[in-house]
């Protein structure tokens, strides 16, 4: 039997809280309709401040206080802005469904012209909550915890130098890698970046981390899956490393840092129609069988 995610049952929406991706002015009428297609189901929107600026309206209330009163989100953008919405509010642990006005359209599977119709679907708990694994990342001795929707990149701070990069899993030496960095993917991370360098596609309620070298110093590097309970210690022997999150956060490690990476305790949550079906999506967007 294939797993999705679950069915709702027993969630009771009253707001929702919309995030508009950066730079998104052109989506105020979208986001106006959308505000209509809930109000006239009797469900609360309202936006954070940083949306609210964006399209020039007056209300808005910022992230976190819109997390804690709101019973979902929604985030109306591509796939980028499902994933920074995931990150932000996963102390939270609200489910966040994503509006399309993007061009791959991954993770957000929802057109603004499916709207009145799923919204309806909504109040009759009619849809399906998919929980996706997420990665923590912490440097040893620091307090910060990050967490990772797609993937953990491993990388150079330059163009023109190559990197070198130590994993380790139960203090033993996994695999030295050499050349422009390495990914370390969650099955959903799969379709992304890691495609891109060459690594395998998992099927996105697996628990499992990826490891794709990027243009590996070496041939005999390859993509390598491994579960989600090791916990992984990452070391650089190079003068100064980064470490990329989602495309979207960096931070710097040195040769005295040790990087551990393990599986977040909770995943994300992603509200998708009951049909939806993940070998759909990977035909239409890969263009598999043409």
């Amino acid at each position: 039997m294939i797993k999705y995610g679950k069915k709702a049952s027993g969630m009771k929406i009253e707001c929702v809280g919309v995030v508009i991706k950066p730079g998104g002015s052109e989506l105020k009428p979208v986001y106006k309709r959308i505000k209509k297609v809930f109000e006239k189901e009797g469900i609360k929107v309202t936006l954070d401040k940083a949306s609210a600026q964006i399209i020039s309206e007056r209300d808005g209330m910022s992230f976190d206080e819109m997390c804690q009163k709101c019973d979902l989100l929604v985030s109306l953008g591509g796939d980028g802005t499902l994933l920074s919405v995931a990150r932000r509010s996963y102390p939270y642990h609200k489910p966040v469904l994503g509006i399309n006005v993007g061009r791959l359209g991954f993770l957000t599977d929802i057109h603004p012209d499916d709207m009145p119709e799923f919204v309806k679907r909504l109040k009759k708990e009619e849809y399906r909550i998919d929980t996706r694994m997420m990665i923590e990342v912490s440097i040893l001795g620091k307090k910060e915890k990050i967490v990772a929707f797609n993937d953990v990149v491993f990388t150079r701070p330059a163009v023109s130098k190559m990197i070198h990069i130590e994993t380790f899993t139960n203090d033993t030496l996994l695999n030295s890698y050499y050349g422009d960095g390495l990914i370390i993917a969650t099955p959903t991370g799969s379709t992304a970046y890691n495609l891109s360098a060459g690594g395998p596609v998992v099927y996105p309620f697996l628990e499992a981390f990826i490891f794709t070298p990027i243009c590996p110093h070496s041939l005999t590097q390859r993509p390598l899956v491994l579960p989600a309970d090791f916990e992984i210690k990452v070391t650089t022997k190079s003068k100064s490393a980064l470490i990329v999150v989602d495309g979207q956060d960096m931070y710097e490690f040195t040769p005295q840092d040790i990087v551990i990476v393990k599986k977040a305790p909770v995943g994300a949550k992603l509200i998708h129609r009951v049909e939806r079906n993940y070998f759909n999506v990977l035909r239409e967007k890969l263009g598999w069988g043409i």
